[in-house]
């Protein structure tokens, strides 16, 4: 970490009551080196225009004391001054996040641990900025009178596995990644995880994880260092109270429910999202993977064993085959090990069809489909896949994969005959810019794209820029 001077002009020993706004950024660090500070301090006023700077511990705790509990203080403080200054504000009302900035964040993570306010550790700026203003977007909602969000629209910002969301033809992701769930090594600890598989992202950024080799959900609430088992969690085996190997999960709003893969009991269960002890079977004896569902709440599940995608609609006593249906193969008409499926607002499905090692689409009512992405052969090229698993897509068609055995996540605009990388692609590994077979696939209301790294056992985020 480069330690930042806070210029002499910017402290603050006095009570400056000029910002009308209720957020407040503090920055506490007695530290050095006054080039690095100018520009990030402009990238911190751009997030929250009131930017408070200290070096004297006593004058930063008495100002934030001083502030009014209607106001919000969100505070950046060094490991050491916030051994200090942590424990006698937290339980402030006015505070609400706290970001440790930092060298060592080992030695710093055991101590903040005991904090629920301090939502990150962080020793690099570019991420410390990131999650102060991914933060920064969920408070604000949480603060704004109701009044202003009476009204909405259907072309507003969705989670990206419900249905296809806005995102910007130009857009660009960080190329480090963050990890918000797992990244503790393989394990059932409740920081931990296992080989998941698939993931959903909620209004909220809750994170909710198929947890396969420990046969359960967890809930991840945002800025969390531990999940929350929420399904399964009660051994490998068929009871209803238990889960063996699930491989998906959705939200099903309308009945505040999960809807789990339960891959190895061939089954899709529907779980209480709130403290639910139990599933119910919805479907069984059927090799079932991928799961979506669109807006009118119609379900659609992956029969990995007869590769093809099928669409379970409220009201009808039958099924319908959308994608696929006629046989394992490589013709238009065919799938071949299919794992995943999503769904946009047109009802055309698009299939991650692993073993042709392409992303196809078939329109509502099509009898075969449209190579996508890839279906040219296995290979690491631009214009191909390998093993392709989570797929989504944008309101302009733009298709997101995960590449699996490539360790990257491409995108492939609409019509185009190669993709570009953006997450991963640098290797096998762990560090914050590599992926270790990426399996699941989703994007937040506003963009930020979350991989499930499964090797890794972890959920990395690369924040849209």
């Amino acid at each position: 970490m480069a330690t930042v001077i806070l210029p002499d002009n910017d402290f603050h020993t006095n009570v400056d009551d000029q910002y009308p706004e209720i957020f407040c950024l503090i920055w506490l660090d007695a530290g050095a080196n006054a080039e690095d500070v100018r520009d990030t301090e402009q990238k911190l006023r751009s997030i929250i225009n009131c930017l408070k700077k200290f070096q004297d511990l006593k004058q930063c705790q008495k100002y934030i004391e001083e502030r009014s509990q209607n106001e919000r203080v969100v505070m950046i403080v060094s490991g050491s001054l916030g051994r200090e200054i942590v424990p006698s504000i937290h339980k402030l009302r006015q505070v609400i996040s706290i970001y440790v900035y930092c060298m060592d964040k080992e030695s710093n993570k055991k101590w903040a641990a005991k904090f629920a306010k301090v939502k990150a550790v962080v020793v690099k700026l570019d991420e410390l900025i990131a999650r102060i203003k991914d933060d920064h977007k969920i408070q604000k909602m949480v603060e704004e009178p109701l009044s202003i969000n009476i009204f909405t629209t259907s072309t507003g910002p969705v989670p990206l596995r419900a249905s296809s969301t806005d995102i910007q033809p130009n857009a660009k992701w960080a190329q480090n990644g963050v990890t918000v769930a797992g990244g503790n090594g393989s394990g059932s600890g409740i920081n931990q995880l296992s080989l998941p598989w698939g993931l959903y992202v909620g209004d909220d950024q809750t994170i909710y994880v198929a947890d396969t080799s420990n046969s359960r959900i967890l809930e991840w609430k945002y800025g969390a260092t531990n999940g929350k088992v929420v399904a399964g969690g009660n051994g490998e085996g068929n009871g209803a109270h238990q889960l063996n190997s699930p491989r998906d999960v959705i939200i099903d709003k309308d009945s505040d429910s999960l809807i789990i893969s339960d891959r190895g009991n061939n089954r899709v269960v529907r779980w209480p999202r709130r403290n639910g002890t139990s599933g119910e079977i919805i479907f069984s004896n059927i090799a079932y993977v991928g799961l979506t569902m669109d807006e009118n709440g119609s379900l659609y599940v992956v029969d990995e064993g007869k590769h093809e995608v099928r669409r379970y609609k409220t009201g009808d006593t039958q099924e319908i085959v959308v994608a696929g249906g006629n046989g394992k193969g490589n013709c238009l008409d065919k799938l071949s090990n299919i794992l995943y499926v999503f769904v946009d607002r047109d009802h055309s499905v698009y299939v991650s069809d692993c073993g042709n090692h392409r992303v196809m689409k078939w329109e509502e009512g099509a009898k075969q489909g449209i190579v996508v992405a890839g279906g040219q052969g296995y290979g690491n090229s631009l214009t191909q896949l390998s093993y392709p698993y989570g797929v989504v897509v944008d309101q302009l068609g733009t298709v997101y994969v995960a590449d699996y055995w490539n360790d990257r996540v491409m995108r492939w605009a609409k019509g185009a005959t190669q993709g570009s990388v953006i997450a991963g692609g640098n290797g096998s590994g762990s560090q914050s810019n590599q992926l270790n077979r990426p399996i699941g696939l989703s994007f937040d209301r506003y963009g930020n794209l979350y991989v499930v790294d499964q090797y890794n056992h972890r959920i990395q985020k690369f924040s849209i820029e």
